[in-house]
């Protein structure tokens, strides 16, 4: 299994290699996630609520590329990604119980 550290590490030395830095703002990357994003939402419109018929690998690069800049995020704020999913969903538990009903 990949560790989400491997792949922040591996983001960092592509960004590092070509110099991006500098172009690694907390807004840029924030808009980036959001703009990479919308376009995982442009393989579903004007289709069925469906995977059958989305392309797979299309599917897999937006993803991709959704992560790459969430790591890239989180490596330039220093914000560890793994400890803040773990303690999200810690909280989304005790929101959330699964003796309750939420969405029936």
């Amino acid at each position: 299994m990949v560790k989400i550290e491997d792949l922040k590490d591996e983001v960092k030395e592509f960004r590092d290699e070509r110099n991006w830095k500098k172009y690694h703002t907390p807004k840029n990357l924030a808009l980036s996630i959001s703009v990479e994003s919308a376009e995982l939402l442009e393989l579903f419109q004007w289709k069925e609520d469906s995977l059958k018929n989305i392309e797979k690998e299309r599917l897999k690069e937006e993803m991709a590329d959704i992560m790459i800049y969430l790591l890239a995020f989180s490596e330039t704020s220093g914000v560890n990604l793994g400890e803040a999913v773990e303690e999200k969903l810690e909280k989304n538990k005790e929101k959330y119980p699964p003796e309750e009903k939420h969405f029936d």
